[in-house]
């Protein structure tokens, strides 16, 4: 029998982690209704529509909403605890029979709503995490965050270029060596072009009605790359909620683009929209030159990589995209991407510090 008919959690979630899902499930087992209150200040660079739709999804049987605190927090000012209660309360209106919480200042707060406190791992020792130890390092608490906030966070590397250049190559490279470092990087991810699979099964199709049909027997409509592009990204987001800080990309939606140039003939304005959706951090350019042509039945031919290549060059530089050129041969691009992803990660996440406390 759930003891409470409406608890309250309440926290900036800045980020969630293993620790905060912990007291909202503890919460949830005990209560009729609850409610999560994510307190968010305009000085912190994790957007409060962010946390809220983390909490609800982590969360989809309690009623999480959001409020901008912007009042520095002082545990011993009465009138500064006043100005917090009046924000709480503006957020959640009503009765509130119990606040659960992990904080020291879990007492006066449930005192302020007229509630019961129940008291969650104070000591943290279900889950050793922070939010303050999150923002200091992501990766070493890789395992305390669950998969949107993971996704939110991993650092996205995309491989791409003209055909026959190696992107496949080289981005499963990269996804082996850094799951062979072990730890956390064990589970990095790696996503396939969808693009190639769909033009396999167009051209399985095209010869089930012909068995004698080749790839110059296929043809592409510019309504199709929308669906390929947003494809690529459901599956780059779904391997990015699952995997390491860092995520190799065969191609993104961002190519997609440049693939409907070649064979539309013109930009699709709903691909771009699609590729402005989804934040990457590096894009890995592989050059043609150093690689010689090889027909799997799905290319149209070497003359077309130049063009390709300087196209994908274009496209990076005028959207602002951060990019490196691979050359050289297999070991001299890996050598030369990893450097490069290393160098990225080691530029480490950048969070702004939450408001002073004075506790």
């Amino acid at each position: 029998m759930r003891r409470h008919a409406h608890g309250l959690v309440l926290g900036k979630f800045y980020p969630p982690h293993a620790g905060h899902h912990h007291l909202v499930r503890t919460a949830q087992d005990q209560c009729e209704r609850l409610t999560v209150l994510v307190c968010a200040a305009s000085v912190e660079s994790v957007p409060l529509a962010d946390r809220v739709a983390w909490m609800r999804e982590a969360h989809p049987g309690a009623d999480v909403v959001g409020a901008v605190d912007d009042i520095p927090v002082d545990l011993h000012d009465p009138e500064i605890w006043e100005a917090h209660m009046a924000v709480f309360r503006c957020a959640v209106p009503g009765r509130v029979d119990a606040v659960f919480t992990s904080e020291e200042y879990g007492s006066e707060l449930a005192r302020r709503f007229g509630a019961e406190e129940v008291l969650v791992d104070r000591e943290r020792t279900l889950f050793p995490v922070s939010g303050t130890a999150v923002r200091r390092d992501p990766a070493g608490s890789w395992e305390f965050l669950g998969p949107a906030v993971r996704a939110a966070l991993t650092r996205r590397v995309v491989v791409l270029g003209a055909e026959s250049t190696g992107t496949t190559t080289l981005s499963r490279a990269l996804a082996d060596h850094y799951r062979r470092r072990g730890g956390v990087w064990a589970k990095t991810g790696w996503v396939a072009e969808y693009g190639r699979r769909y033009s396999e099964e167009k051209l399985a199709a095209a010869r089930a009605a012909d068995p004698a049909a080749s790839w110059a027997d296929v043809s592409f409509t510019s309504e199709e790359f929308p669906v390929i592009a947003r494809r690529q990204d459901a599956d780059e987001e779904q391997a990015a909620r699952l995997g390491s800080p860092v995520l190799f990309c065969d191609t993104d939606s961002f190519a997609t683009g440049i693939w409907h140039e070649r064979y539309m003939g013109g930009r699709n304005a709903e691909v771009e929209r699609i590729a402005g959706l989804t934040r990457r951090d590096l894009y890995l350019l592989t050059d043609h030159t150093d690689v010689p042509f090889e027909d799997d039945g799905l290319r149209d031919g070497p003359q077309l990589r130049p063009w390709m290549t300087e196209r994908f060059r274009a496209e990076l530089e005028r959207t602002g995209r951060r990019f490196l050129v691979v050359r050289g041969d297999r070991a001299a691009r890996l050598e030369e991407a990893v450097r490069a992803v290393d160098a990225l990660l080691a530029e480490g996440w950048h969070f702004t510090d939450p408001l002073p406390e004075n506790r």
